[in-house]
């Protein structure tokens, strides 16, 4: 028996109070989430331009990524049929409101998005039976799509995932703050927000788990986090050079190669700062050479004509392993990687 208390994500209860986070393009598919599923974490595709290896994917992006939605569930449900697997879709990708459905569809347990407030998700899961998980950075930021949820759907959240700013990827925070915000601050911001979420559920007779990423190593930070309130932690980097990542071994090779100078905030092209290894791509970027040659339509917020690089291309090349031409995402705490090891190992450190 697991010495934690129980952490129910949609109907399923989790053996540890760990959820993988969604790391695109590529990097967490089916493989991935199927193995932290089955070791008794929550494991999490990310939907992020994931009909990479589609043979259509050029000519056919949508297609392609709603066909593989469904084959990376499948993947992951073959690894872990019982396990707790859901998937990542940032809200500013164009066709969300298709891949949501889609993925309620196959039906995975849960569907964590952020980048930006979701505010239409319980719209589009209506039809389903599936947990709905928002991203957060902010006490306001939670109080406003939650009270909106609840005026236009009468729906609360089934589990909150707040984000701080030692997250890998897209951040939920502008660049000065990531520069002047301390851990203490942002605690005391965590502890905000669970009093929040506590006050929220006992409202309205029910217990909403709060999971709580970035900068989430070891077996300390989890009880460090539990401690402060929150029923589980988000782990993303720390699974990145595990033998069941889908990344290219390359792009493993990078986080165990890299040093904490390396690391680096970026903007990204559709204007959200990003957390990366510095690499001849990005030094190729800051001097302007990588302008976008074609569009994927895979955001929103991206314009084409005036974005610095193409971010999908960037991210497939990384993932592949092609790194002096990819963008190569991290968290804060990816130089301290310093070998392959395996999903089961990670879970053991971050719960034993």
């Amino acid at each position: 028996m697991s010495q934690y208390k129980e952490v129910v994500i949609g109907k399923k209860s989790l053996k540890y109070p760990v959820v993988q986070g969604g790391m695109g393009i590529g990097v967490s598919l089916g493989t991935l989430a199927g193995n932290v599923a089955k070791e008794g974490g929550a494991g999490t595709i990310s939907a992020a331009q994931i009909g990479f290896r589609e043979p259509d994917f050029y000519t056919n992006a949508e297609a392609a990524n709603l066909r593989a939605i469904e084959k990376e569930i499948q993947t992951a449900r073959k690894i872990a049929p019982t396990g707790v697997i859901g998937i990542n879709i940032m809200t500013v990708t164009k066709e969300y409101e298709a891949q949501v459905r889609k993925a309620a569809e196959c039906g995975v347990d849960f569907i964590v998005s952020g980048a930006g407030l979701p505010v239409k998700l319980p719209e589009y899961v209506k039809d389903f039976d599936v947990a709905i998980i928002p991203v957060v950075s902010s006490l306001r930021s939670a109080q406003v799509l939650i009270k909106m949820w609840q005026k236009r759907y009468q729906r609360l959240p089934d589990a909150v995932v707040i984000e701080g700013p030692k997250a890998g990827g897209h951040l939920g925070f502008l660049p000065e703050q990531l520069e002047d915000i301390s851990d203490e601050e942002f605690e005391a911001e965590e502890c905000r927000i669970i009093q929040y979420i506590r006050e929220l559920g006992e409202a309205n007779q029910i217990y909403i788990p709060v999971i709580v990423g970035g900068g989430v190593n070891t077996a300390s930070d989890l009880k460090h986090h539990l401690e402060l309130g929150a029923d589980a932690i988000q782990a993303a980097t720390k699974f990145v050079t595990t033998k069941e990542c889908d990344a290219h071994p390359l792009y493993k090779e990078a986080y165990i190669n890299c040093q904490k100078e390396d690391i680096c905030i970026i903007k990204s092209p559709v204007g959200m700062p990003g957390r990366a290894i510095f690499n001849h791509f990005l030094d190729q970027v800051k001097k302007g050479l990588r302008p976008v040659q074609r569009c994927y339509r895979c955001m929103g917020a991206c314009n084409p004509a005036k974005a610095p690089y193409c971010i999908t291309e960037a991210l497939i090349h990384a993932v592949k392993g092609e790194l002096e031409e990819g963008l190569i995402f991290c968290g804060a705490d990816a130089f301290q990687a310093a070998k392959i090891t395996t999903v089961k190992q990670v879970m053991e450190e971050l719960t034993q």
